[in-house]
């Protein structure tokens, strides 16, 4: 996982010197829990932007063992970025910083983890856990852990929304069975997508608009797809990230479905020298008549 400690860490520290002593209950607190170094094993919260973390956490486990294993089970929602502060909400609980007093994260943050993130989980048959109840932390006017994505780019930041599909680059098969995928689909296109930044926790992608070809554009107004295509490319992060692979720019054709105020991209396909039966299929699709426009 990427660091992400410093500023927000700084900012912690710095509102616990102007907050005075701690009171009885966190010297209670201290003397009742332990610090200790954060393992490597826990992927979650190893270099986070501390080194140590206070067992037991906040969610009354006991052992570093449980703390390991419970917290892995959490790498997977992380991985389908569903918002940037996550890995922090839930390493504040999972591995506490080691200070005076035990420090819970605000509610604004554990709400606006759980709308991004509870949809994700839901998609799998999870429910949000009551263990995360948001209602239990403190508000934003007490000493907790606040948001942090805001401080980025301010309010003009989009939070993108995970989506439930495991959306993947598809190998270019046979020119015939892609000619059959964009027949399947609402709309086809080619085009050219750019990875706009790599520092933060989540990637933010544009659509060049001077390299859209418009194969079928179905429901769909041509004008309105360059615009449709890039709010898929704001709100979808799970699949414009598992289609870039990690690169900064591509040019990909891609098909999908129109469902009322959105676009979903079922099939994406690398445009490549070597993905010559994808250069065939485009080929031949101004030309290709469907099966139910054959009739």
């Amino acid at each position: 996982p990427s660091r992400l400690g410093g500023p927000w860490l700084l900012g912690l520290l710095a509102r616990l010197l102007l907050w005075g002593s701690p009171g009885a209950w966190a010297s209670y607190l201290r003397r009742s829990s332990s610090c200790m170094p954060i393992p490597h094993r826990m992927a979650l919260c190893y270099d986070i932007g501390y080194s140590e973390m206070r067992i037991p956490n906040l969610l009354e486990h006991e052992t570093m063992t449980e703390v390991i294993q419970q917290s892995s089970s959490w790498l997977p929602l992380l991985a389908r970025e569903c918002h940037p502060d996550a890995r922090i909400f839930l390493c504040s609980l999972f591995a506490p910083i080691c200070l005076d007093r035990l420090i819970y994260p605000c509610r604004s943050l554990c709400e606006a983890v759980k709308r991004s993130c509870a949809p994700v989980m839901a998609c799998y048959g999870y429910p949000w856990p009551e263990i995360l109840n948001c209602n239990k932390f403190p508000e934003d006017h007490e000493l907790c852990i606040a948001a942090v994505s805001m401080d980025e780019n301010s309010s003009s930041r989009r939070i993108p929304r995970a989506s439930c599909k495991d959306c993947e680059l598809e190998e270019a098969s046979t020119a015939r069975e892609i000619l059959e995928s964009l027949c399947a689909n609402d709309f086809a296109v080619k085009i050219r997508i750019l990875r706009k930044n790599t520092t933060t926790t989540i990637s933010d992608f544009d659509l060049d608009p001077s390299k859209v070809e418009v194969l079928k554009h179905g429901p769909l107004l041509r004008t309105e797809i360059p615009a449709r295509l890039q709010q898929w490319l704001d709100i979808d992060a799970t699949c414009a990230h598992n289609i870039m692979r990690g690169t900064h720019a591509g040019i990909f054709v891609v098909s999908g479905e129109v469902q009322s105020d959105k676009v979903v991209v079922n099939k994406a396909y690398a445009w490549q020298k070597r993905n010559r039966n994808l250069h065939q299929a485009v080929r031949r699709w101004k030309h290709h008549r469907c099966p139910e426009q054959a009739g």
